[in-house]
């Protein structure tokens, strides 16, 4: 029997009525671990966090972020940052939770230790962390500073970790959630036996701790016989134990003698005879640590554990041998909340749409609109809202140094070679690009061949997606948001060209009705045929007990703000080489530069007052993926004659035909451009 549209809804089941009040829980507490856990251990899935400490150097540093970004795509829960003994980096920690939060979008836990800790600097410690959205805190008392001899209290600190945990609470109350450490082997200063320990143990969670990191450890028996004694003590909280990857053997016995582990002899017998093979040491070492894992979390073992927290010593491949021998790999769920990196300062957690156009610079669109009071979650909202800080501000930088740049890209002389370096991109040769600061993205690998095609024939692609029809959100390849969830998203390309190819290119365009464009030069004269102020949704999904998600847009003013970047970083490419080199000359034909000066006996599309076009183009029909691409691969031959007789291409003096766009197209270019340059109230420009 069909219901009437006026029957009331079904009552929700009681599994149901669960997964709704889970859902909503999780959503007010997903920034806890122990939360994070619940929702594994109710999933049936292993999860893993890394731990990593400050560098010494600022090239230490730098080296870390790049790592630390490598292994998200490892998948992990969250990452800690270690506050290192005696409380020497304590600024260095700060500055990693921010980093690490603001571009990676990775939950941190940040130790807090009372070693040569007054209480004033516990409270800026505190303050930082959440200032910078840290939720997580690992209170303990910490190691003895360096050479300082046996630990001392600082006078106006603390003496125990469980005062630390105290002090904490009483602060902040439930804002973090306060990790305390456990010794399976027992404290390295402990003289008051296990059931001391214990106790001590207990007093820390009573104080208001909610989980446990244990030392590392590479005795199972040990280890378990420990948890069952914890449990016996009426500790119930859950428990995260510290696993080490062993990456050489030096290194393994330098860290097993400074934290006093015990070592089962099966493991001295199975690394003594490759001990001077660090190849062979990291694979016996990566099944030895494998098979104590698989037992921490085999359920016949009765633990009641389900996750594994790899202290990785800032090194990446036992990390990723470890994970691997587990046969322990992320869903996109784990690693793709959205298509584009989260920001998990407090007040971005809830942001929820991004342009298109800094998809391969998230950190550059990030610092761009830190000053922004809110951030879009659920739709855009009014086109004059942004206000993008200014290039200048906030300064556009290449990834790598002037010494970097040049053995990636070489020194191009020609079109030809430019056109090389952006085809060999395309094709996976080119690790980066001035505009992309990683490698291709997997999902553009389907349209390799195309952007190749592209690039061969002059349109040099800096950003593109493909369309996508109703994927699952686990795809592997274009999958991303909560599961049993389907996305979608619409063919999208933006790529410079030359002066004198962007009339025929337009006339082109303009021949498919689902078509919608932007072209710009470095003036910021645009050209579009768009007939409202809304933004374009290019990507959206459908998922279970949710509204519509639209996380990716094309929008005229950020298009605007970002050609800015765009013409920028190409500048800065061309500064890579020598003044009045020929590199520089052509580079700067292409992307301008600062004086506007023209070189002599250039062609018109190779002189510096004519820079080359940006131009994005957006495929509306997003069942159609083929279609975007027509109009490029015939694009040149289509304006060739006009190629020929504009040798002075430009929009002020571009052929009647192609200047006169639709009057529609034209009033929306010219309040676009108002808007753009209009104070808006919080006294900012777009």
């Amino acid at each position: 029997m069909t219901p009437s549209l006026s029957s009331p809804p079904a009552p929700l089941s009681p599994t149901q009525q669960q997964q709704q009040q889970d859902g909503k829980q999780e959503a007010n507490t997903d920034w806890r671990i122990t939360t994070k856990i619940a929702k594994a251990e109710r999933e049936g899935r292993i999860w893993w966090s890394f731990e990593y400490f400050p560098p010494r150097t600022a090239q230490g540093l730098t080296n870390l972020y790049d790592r630390i970004e490598r292994m998200a795509d490892l998948g992990p829960a969250f990452v800690d940052i270690t506050w290192n003994a005696g409380g020497r980096t304590s600024d260095l920690t700060a500055q990693l939770v921010k980093t690490v939060h603001t571009y990676m979008g990775l939950e941190t836990c940040m130790h807090l230790t009372c070693t040569n800790m007054p209480r004033s600097k516990v409270d800026v410690a505190l303050r930082e962390a959440k200032q910078f959205g840290c939720r997580n805190i690992l209170a303990l008392r910490g190691d003895p500073p360096a050479g300082g001899g046996a630990w001392e209290k600082h006078e106006a600190g603390f003496e125990y970790a469980k005062e630390l945990v105290q002090y904490i609470r009483q602060g902040y109350g439930d804002y973090f959630a306060i990790a305390v450490a456990g010794f399976p082997e027992g404290h390295p200063e402990s003289l008051e036996g296990k059931k001391m320990e214990l106790e001590r143990l207990k007093d820390k969670i009573d104080a208001g701790a909610d989980f446990i990191f244990t030392q590392m450890f590479y005795d199972f028996d040990i280890f378990a016989q420990w948890v069952r004694d914890v449990r016996a003590a009426g500790i119930t909280c859950p428990i995260v134990p510290g696993v080490m990857p062993i990456q050489t053997y030096g290194g393994f016995q330098r860290a097993t003698a400074r934290f006093r582990t015990i070592v089962p002899q099966y493991f001295h017998d199975a690394l003594e005879p490759v001990k001077d093979d660090d190849a062979k040491v990291r694979e016996v070492g990566t099944q030895l640590v494998g098979d104590l894992c698989r037992r921490i979390i085999d359920p016949k073992e009765g633990l009641r554990i389900s996750g594994l927290h790899i202290y990785t010593m800032n090194l990446e491949r036992g990390s990723r041998m470890l994970l691997d021998y587990l046969a322990l790999s992320p869903s996109p769920q784990q690693v793709k909340a959205l298509p584009w990196t989260p920001s998990l300062t407090p007040k971005r957690r809830d942001e929820g749409i991004r342009p298109i156009f800094w998809a391969n610079r998230a950190k550059s669109y990030v610092d761009r609109t830190e000053t922004w009071d809110e951030f879009p979650n659920g739709r855009w909202g009014d086109a004059r809202s942004p206000a993008y800080g200014d290039v200048d501000a906030y300064g556009v930088k290449l990834r790598y140094s002037e010494a970097e740049a040049r053995e990636l890209w070489g020194e191009p002389t020609s079109l030809e070679q430019v056109k090389q370096l952006f085809t060999g991109f395309c094709k996976g040769d080119i690790k980066a690009l001035p505009w992309s600061e990683t490698a291709i993205a997997k999902e553009t690998t389907v349209i390799n061949d195309k952007l190749v095609s592209m690039n061969q024939k002059g349109f040099f692609t800096i950003n593109s997606q493909p369309s996508v029809d109703g994927a699952r959100s686990d795809d592997p390849v274009h999958g991303w948001g909560p599961k049993n969830g389907y996305v979608y998203q619409k063919a999208y390309l933006e790529f410079f060209v030359a002066p004198s190819q962007v009339d025929g290119l337009i006339s082109k365009l303009e021949q498919d009705p689902q078509i919608t464009y932007h072209v710009v030069n470095a003036r910021g004269d645009m050209r579009t045929n768009t007939t409202s102020e809304a933004p374009c949704a290019v990507t959206w999904g459908c998922f279970p007990h949710k509204e519509i998600i639209q996380p990716t847009i094309v929008e005229s003013i950020s298009f605007l703000a970002w050609k800015d970047e765009a013409y920028e970083i190409g500048r800065h490419w061309a500064r890579v080489y020598p003044p009045g080199s020929q590199s520089r000359r052509l580079l700067e034909s292409i992307f301008g530069n600062a004086s506007g000066d023209v070189t002599p006996g250039t062609s018109p599309d190779l002189q510096a007052d004519q820079s080359w076009f940006l131009v994005n183009v957006v495929h509306n029909d997003f069942k159609n993926k083929e279609a975007v691409f027509a109009p490029f691969l015939d694009a040149v031959d289509l304006s060739a004659a006009v190629a020929a007789a504009a040798t002075t291409a430009s929009l002020e003096n571009a052929t009647e035909t192609a200047r006169n766009v639709a009057s529609g197209a034209a009033n929306i270019a010219k309040s676009i451009a108002e808007k753009a340059t209009a104070p808006l109230a919080n006294g900012h420009v777009a």
